[in-house]
């Protein structure tokens, strides 16, 4: 005799148990971007006071510029960080590869499609390389890319002979950090990704009503559309005005071309930790590794998968600071690229000990640095000032880490 098993609609859940829900969240210590996202709008309203300039559009387009190559090169840190482990090296393999870019752009005269696969292919070549070592020799991923990052610092003198600066002129190089998406475009991508978003957490709501489950009601997620759709449209209006000071000269209107760069990498890394098997794999890799060998993963591929994306996407941030800075020298990816970039990842809500943290993450933590950077340059403050409230952030940081994880041992 069989049993015919039928699901009730989802429960409502209203808004007071949800928001009670979210604040019993935080209390256990699951705070998740919400340091991120306080630190974000009073470092905002700070600078705005201190120097209205600060809020100015151009000032805006250039602060994404400004923290684009970092917020790249930290995406990729997260898939390591989600593992508990860690990858020193990234900073000069971003600069290795932007190094490869410029010798094969402006020596060999090779076509930019080309030197920027064969770029990413020596990002695949380093990754994969480091992952090997940590995996099949058993080196702690500390000091072999503590290794790495000495000997990618001496490849990059190789490459660059000893200190020459090589000048990027491809136009198509150029443009990723220099130019600016027409804005009758910016509002099509817009629209496309709004269509995206609203269509996600529809599809979301309607799995989780077939399957019985209680949670967010309709009204919360059309009122969740409606904040994104009015954040992100001041965004792209506010890009999309004129921003030149002799526009009959030189007109600036539109986003930088980086700005969707990040916003396809953000969505694409998101969809893969979050709705693919080799996502799950990695959280339950970094928050048990044995418990996960036990269930049956390749612990071993995951981890070189992770640490061969991250030396990836470090070429992609060689990339973008190439572009910005129209060339590449021995420096490259080198001074405060990767403490910075770790910073971003951690300041955004990235877990130091694995298992905890969203692709989000590095753009927050990205914006929090380029908004310290940016406001204290204004303010005329000097470089070591910036080194010292930006290693006081990353420290605060990690402790509201640290003791966000002891709150959560305690309540489980």
């Amino acid at each position: 005799m069989s049993v015919a098993l039928t699901k009730e609609p989802a429960a409502a859940a209203p808004f007071s148990d949800l928001a009670r829900t979210y604040v019993d969240r935080v209390r256990s210590g699951d705070m998740g971007a919400l340091p991120s996202v306080i630190a974000l709008i009073v470092l905002s309203v700070i600078f705005s006071v201190a120097r209205p300039v600060f809020l100015t559009q151009a000032n805006f387009a250039n602060l994404l510029t400004q923290g684009a190559a970092i917020a790249v090169i930290a995406m990729g840190l997260i898939f390591v960080l989600l593992l508990g482990e860690i990858d020193l090296s990234a900073g000069f393999t971003s600069g290795v590869c932007a190094a490869v870019l410029a010798v094969l752009l402006t020596d060999k005269g090779w076509p930019w499609y080309v030197a920027v696969g064969v770029s990413l292919l020596t990002g695949v070549a380093i990754g994969l390389t480091i992952g090997a070592v940590v995996v099949r020799i058993g080196i702690p991923s500390f000091v072999v890319t503590l290794a790495a990052f000495l000997a990618l610092q001496g490849v990059a003198l190789k490459i660059m002979d000893n200190g020459r600066n090589i000048s990027i002129t491809d136009s198509t190089i150029v443009a990723i950090a220099n130019k600016n998406v027409p804005p009758l475009l910016g509002w099509i991508m817009y629209a496309i990704l709004l269509a995206g978003f609203a269509l996600i957490q529809f599809r979301k709501l309607q799995a989780r009503t077939k399957l019985g489950l209680t949670g967010e009601t309709l009204p919360v997620i059309a009122l969740r559309i409606a904040a994104v759709a009015l954040v992100v449209g001041i965004v792209v209006g506010v890009l999309n005005d004129e921003r030149s000071r002799n526009p009959a000269m030189n007109s600036l209107q539109g986003m930088p071309i980086v700005v969707p760069l990040i916003a396809v990498l953000l969505l694409l890394w998101t969809f893969v930790l979050r709705r693919t098997a080799f996502g799950r794999h990695i959280y339950a890799v970094g928050g048990n590794a044995e418990a996960a060998r036990r269930a049956g993963i390749a612990v071993d591929r995951i981890k070189i998968t992770a640490f061969v994306l991250c030396s990836t996407m470090a070429a992609v941030g060689g990339l973008i600071a190439a572009s910005r800075a129209n060339s590449v020298d021995p420096n490259t990816g080198g001074s405060d690229v990767l403490l910075t970039a770790v910073g971003a990842a951690v300041i955004g809500g990235t877990s130091l000990f694995g298992g905890r943290g969203r692709m989000l993450d590095a753009v927050l933590g990205a914006a929090v640095v380029a908004v310290i950077n940016n406001g204290m340059g204004l303010m005329g403050f000097s470089a070591g000032t910036k080194f010292v409230v930006t290693g006081f952030v990353l420290l605060l940081a990690a402790g509201v880490d640290a003791l966000s994880r002891k709150r959560a041992q305690l309540h489980s």
